[in-house]
């Protein structure tokens, strides 16, 4: 097997890393078009799943 010709530093091991854990959070889109968080209460209008589970103020 291959071996490398040079150490590899220790920056480039973290930026190769440290890629990794930059994502976006993925968003769904509610009955009346709101974006928000999967498997969480959309809170513009506190609904969870089709079902009212908590009052917003509007």
């Amino acid at each position: 097997m291959g071996q490398p010709k040079r150490k590899q530093s220790k920056q480039r091991s973290r930026k190769r890393r440290g890629a990794n854990q930059f994502e976006l959070p993925e968003f769904v889109k509610d009955t009346d078009g709101t974006l928000f968080m999967s498997h969480r209460v959309n809170p513009a209008n506190g609904t969870y799943r089709g079902k009212q589970v908590i009052s917003v103020k509007v």
